[in-house]
Parts: C-alpha cells; structure tokens; sequence
C-alpha cells in the first residue's frame, strides 16, 4: 500500500513520520503491560459533555453481583475482554436480577476499565461508588455503583456503555466489545509550562490505551542487591518507547503541525479503526494523558511529573493513595496502599512464586494472582542467580526461611498487632553428647556452620558451595552421611519425615554419625518475635517509635548500598494502628531516594515505625490486577511478597435490591 510521509528537523523542531500501514488484523495489546499510576489525568479543564450527563452527578445504582449471588443471578464471568478484535486480560461478570424484563448488567474491574479504554477514577470515600470521567467533564462526574469480590474491584458499566454505544455479548469466557467507529480528524501539538503536548481531535468518544514496549536492549540483571537508578549505572538506551493506541480511523487531512518542540521522535502509525502513536522519551519524562469533551479529544501531556494523585477508599480496610511527597525542594512521587488490619475480612500474609518449593521467581503481579491476593507489595531479598530465598520468611506460624545477619523484619498477627525491628535466630541438633549449633534454616545465605534445609524448601537440596557433607535426618535420626561434591551438581532428596543439614564446617559431621538419636530446637531474638504467625524480612530497619534509627552497617549491608539512591518499597504502621506499603519512585527531574530520605518520606505518610523492603527493579505495588506504580514490562522478576487478601462485600444497594426481589416473588 502507498504511505504518505512528512518529515521536519529544523531548527530542533520536532520530527514527525506518518505512515499508514494495514497491521496484521489479530495484533494482541496485552493490559498488563500498562501501568495505572501514569497515563489518566484530569486536566481541570470543564467542558460541557458529548454524552449526555445531566446537570448533576448521574449515580448508576443498578444491581451488582457478590459471592452471595445465587447461580441464576450470575450469567457470566471471565478474564479476558476483546475489544474490537483486539484481546486485552480485564476481569468482567454479568448478571441478571431483572427476571421479568431480562435486562443484563455488566461490570468490568476497574483497574480493566482504566487501561481498556481510558476511564479515569477520580477520589472517593465511599467503597460503593466510583467517579469517573471519560470525555467529560469532573464537575459533575458519572457514578458508577462498585463492590469487591475476589481479587477485583468490579464497576457497573451498564449505562456506560449504553450511553456511548457500545456492544457487547459473551463467548465463551471473553466479553467482546464493539465500540463506534470513530475518526481522527487531527493531531496538533504544542508547548506547555510542564512540558510538550500533543492534542489528538476526535469526531466522538473512543477508547484508547497506553503501553511501554520492551525495549531492544537490557541491562544484565545485577547478581544480588543493586538497585536501579538513572544515575547509578548507565542505562542500555537513553529513551524510553511509549505507545498510544486510539480506536479509531486516522483520517489523511489530520495531518499534524511541528512546532518548536523537545520530543526527539514521534511515530504515527494507522489501520483502519486503529491509530498507534509511538513516543521515544528520555528517561523520567512520561505522558500523562486525559480525555476532554467539545470537541471531543485526548490530551497527551509529556512530563517528568506524570503521575496522577489519588485518594480512592478501594474496599472497607484498604485505601489507595499517590502522592507528590516534598523532601526539601524535592518531589518524590509516592503510590501506597494503607490497610486496616483489624478490619473483618482483611488478612495479611507473605506470599512467594512456588507453592511448594522456596526456589524461584516470577513478577509480583504473578505471584499475587497466583495466591488470589487483592493486593501485593514485593518482599524481602532474594539471590537473582540461584533465586534463593535471603532473610526471614513466617507464614501461618510456620518458619520457611530463616532470618540473616541480624537484619529489619516486620511480624504480625490476625489481631492487627504489628511488630518491626531486628531479628535473628538461633537453631541447635541435640544429641546425647551435647549440642551443635544451626546457622541457618531453608536459606540462600551461604556461612560456615550447618544449614538444616527441610521439605519446605522443596523436595531436594542442592549444594551450594563445594565439599559439603551432607547429613540425612529421619525420624529423628541420621540415616546417611553423604558427600555433597561440587556446588550445584547433585540433588539430594529430603526426607519426607526429616531434613537434611549441609556441613560447611570441619569436623562437624564427626559429631553425627549414622545412627545417632537427634532433636532440633530454635528460638528468635527478640523472643517476641516468635510469638507472630507472620513475619517478613528485608532491611534496613528506618523508623522505630518515631525515631529515625537507620543503621544499614550493623545489618550487614554494603556502604555502596546504603549510599546509593534507588526506587524503593517500604513498609510501615501508624500510630492508629494501621498498615502503609508504599512504593517510592524517582524525583521529579533527578534521582531515587536513599535510605534516609525513604525513611523521612514514610514518617510523612504517618508512620511511627518502618522498614525498609527490597528495591529498585524488585519494587512493584499490586492491586486488583494491575502494577500501580510501573509498568510490568520494567518489573523485575522477585522471590517473595507481602499479599493482601481481602473477602467479599456485597453493595449495600445490592442486598436491598436482592432482598426487595426475593420479597416481590
């Protein structure tokens, strides 16, 4: 097919290609690769709506499902939405409570809703009602009536569709979504105070979606603690690609003006119903984008400070939070999650990728749906070469790895009380002759001594250095002294009924011969650390009864790495009790935080204790879906988290609507 191409470079001015290509008809755009935090703004603009809201905010109080939905109110359910052919992962349900006028509601999750079609969620207090703007104005919003259930916020998007002119039917487990054909009647770009932006003209409302794509080259992935920051390392490209896609038709008279302007590419690219615009940013500059109304159209602002703030009460327990943080004349862009966990129905547990194995690693985003956690924040370190487990791990009163180097840990119980500070553990072998000290338990942290590694761990040890002598331990008794060989050559299988101990220290195996009657005991010191079910660690500890005690030496981290600045995750309480993960990314225009800042930004988010968590690549906040903070394309892989598991609640609305149905029959 013939293109038409225009091209300008002068004087700086901003270069523009245009190329109509028909792409192949099935072109997947996955939705995890879209980040919530970045792309959907409200610009503040009000303008009168194309979509017919009234003069005050329309509140759409239709029906909504629950665990408690018999089966004939619940048609449908699913995890996969194609809209317009295209297949996005968004989780949707449709139900009926309308018998007699068969009228079916749909809801889609709202992280789904967002990146499926460019809904922006404004602030709300109320977890059964969200408002929204889409090619409309803020004042007065569209309503939408919401509810948990599982992993997912869900919201009624009924009337919305309806009024936009969407259709939709179910086939099988995907929904499928037709929306109008729309056109682009323009691109135009200019100059604004934060930066550039780039106004694309619409003849009616469409979806559209953000995405980062992957780019060509990647740094090698650091071997253990380094964590990622612009200034630490150089970076294998400066910039960054960005891909707007607009469901609709490029018409060939929009063809866009070129201002003086900073962005150093921009790509258009067009089949029919499907316009793509590419972006190549410079690291730190990212669009922000929002939709306006007469004339309908997407603004796509590039700036250092893309992120939007919110305020959003996502269930009874658990509120969203994204926030600009000011250190000094810095600005750090901080998205956490607050969790009451004293709330009916919130539990906290850490979470890992194996369920029965403690080897390996998968993006959070995995390891919390995996689990079927609502939210999830990464965890503790972990060995990125031999994706070992290195610090404390408690889950359900069970202990799967044990504590290192004295280092930060967080502990808590199902009554809402938290405990954070430094914790170590201390394991012996009893036999008749005396005892012999363990120095580590299930963990990739490698000392001299004996490591006791049980079926926890999986179902078979690895050595991990050379020469060890491997103990087998049965019903309380060695059965077998084996040689380990060289590092990482020779599984050795775990007793079902025992563990085995890996002797990294001379003579000891002398101690332990065949047949030789053993017990094992452990404690934690502090000692009131084993009175919690739950206990994750990572390090350093920042904030303690208020006070700043960050002392990253006496835990055993490098000066390189308490020097750094660096993307980090952090957990904290308040001193009402409740719970704070937060992600903290770079300031706007500079650098990460160091481990001093990250402490004074979560004593301004109302901690009284804190601690800080593994970070830089690792760092990913997880909620109903999606990453909040990144985009999943620039997450690391990590070993451990801490999830968030939420139980249902039916909408208040939808328990007097079920009710009043149940009663008229």
């Amino acid at each position: 097919m013939s293109h038409k191409c225009w091209r300008k470079a002068e004087g700086g001015r901003i270069q523009v290609e245009l190329k109509l290509l028909f792409l192949p008809a099935k072109t997947i755009l996955s939705l995890l690769t879209t980040s919530l935090w970045l792309p959907l703004a409200n610009t503040g603009i009000a303008q009168p709506s194309p979509v017919r809201i009234p003069a005050k905010p329309q509140v759409y109080s239709n029906s909504a499902p629950s665990d408690s939905t018999s089966i004939s109110d619940l048609l449908n359910s699913g995890k996969q939405i194609s809209l317009n052919g295209r297949t996005l992962s968004a989780a949707w349900r449709q139900w009926n409570l309308e018998p007699k006028t068969g009228k079916v509601h749909t809801a889609i999750n709202d992280a789904g809703l967002m990146q499926l079609v460019g809904v922006e969620l404004l602030n709300t207090r109320n977890t059964a009602k969200q408002p929204i703007v889409w090619f409309s104005p803020s004042t007065p919003p569209l309503v939408l009536d919401s509810w948990h259930s599982e992993m997912y916020r869900y919201l009624n998007v009924t009337q919305l569709a309806s009024m936009a002119g969407w259709q939709m039917f179910v086939d099988g487990d995907t929904l499928r979504i037709t929306t109008p054909a729309a056109r682009v009647k323009g691109i135009r770009q200019g100059k604004q105070k934060e930066g550039d932006r780039i106004v694309v003209d619409l003849d009616r409302p469409t979806p559209w979606q953000v995405t980062q794509q992957q780019p060509a080259a990647k740094p090698k992935t650091p071997d253990v603690e380094l964590l990622d920051d612009p200034n630490s390392r150089k970076l294998a490209s400066p910039q960054i690609e960005w891909v707007v896609t607009i469901d609709a038709t490029l018409e060939e008279t929009a063809k866009p003006d070129t201002p003086s302007s900073s962005i150093s590419n921009l790509e258009l690219k067009a089949e029919p119903n499907l316009t793509s615009i590419h972006l190549s940013l410079p690291v730190g500059v990212s669009p922000r984008i929002s939709s306006l109304a007469n004339p309908n159209r997407i603004v796509i602002d590039l700036r250092s400070d893309a992120m939007v703030e919110r305020d959003i009460l996502w269930s009874e327990g658990l509120r969203w939070r994204q926030q600009f943080v000011k250190l000094g004349s810095d600005r750090f862009p901080v998205v956490w999650l607050e969790i009451n966990p004293r709330n009916v129905g919130v539990t906290l547990k850490p979470i890992s990728t194996e369920t029965n194995s403690l080897i390996g690693t998968a993006p959070i985003l995995h390891t919390a749906q995996s689990n079927s956690a609502a939210a999830a924040i990464n965890g503790g370190f972990f060995n990125r070469n031999n994706k070992l487990p290195l610090g404390a791990i408690r889950r359900d009163g069970r202990w799967l790895s044990s504590p290192i180097l004295n280092r930060g840990a967080i502990a808590w119980n199902d009554s809402g009380e938290v405990k954070i500070g430094h914790l170590s553990w201390r394991g012996n072998i009893i036999t008749s002759s005396g005892q012999i000290p363990i120095s580590s338990f299930n963990s990739g942290y490698v000392s001299s001594g004996i490591a006791l590694y049980s079926t926890n761990w999986g179902s078979t040890y690895t050595p991990l250095i050379d020469n060890e002598v491997i103990v087998a331990i049965q019903n309380e008794q060695v059965t077998a002294q084996l040689a380990g060989g060289i590092a990482g050559k020779t599984a050795f299988p775990i007793p079902p009924n025992g563990y085995l101990l890996a002797i990294r220290a001379s003579n000891v195996a002398n101690f332990l011969p065949v047949g030789t009657q053993v017990r094992q005991e452990s404690a934690t010191i502090p000692a009131d650390f084993a009175r919690y079910p739950q206990i994750l660690g990572a390090g350093p500890v920042l904030v303690q009864n208020r006070l700043f005690v960050l002392d990253g030496k006496a835990e055993g981290f490098s000066d390189a790495f308490i020097r750094q600045t660096a993307v980090r995750s952090a957990i904290g309480t308040t001193a009402a009790g409740n719970s704070i993960v937060a992600t903290i990314h770079n300031r706007v225009g500079g650098s990460g935080a160091t481990l001093a800042e990250t402490a004074k930004i979560m004593q301004s988010l109302g901690c009284v204790d804190a601690l800080n968590l593994d970070g830089g690549s690792s760092t990913s906040l997880y909620l109903g879906g999606q990453l909040l903070d990144r985009l999943p394309v620039t997450a690391a892989r990590v070993h451990n988290g801490l999830g968030i598991f939420l139980q249902p609640h039916p909408p208040e609305r939808f328990r007097q609507l079920k009710k009043a149905t149940h009663t008229s029959n």
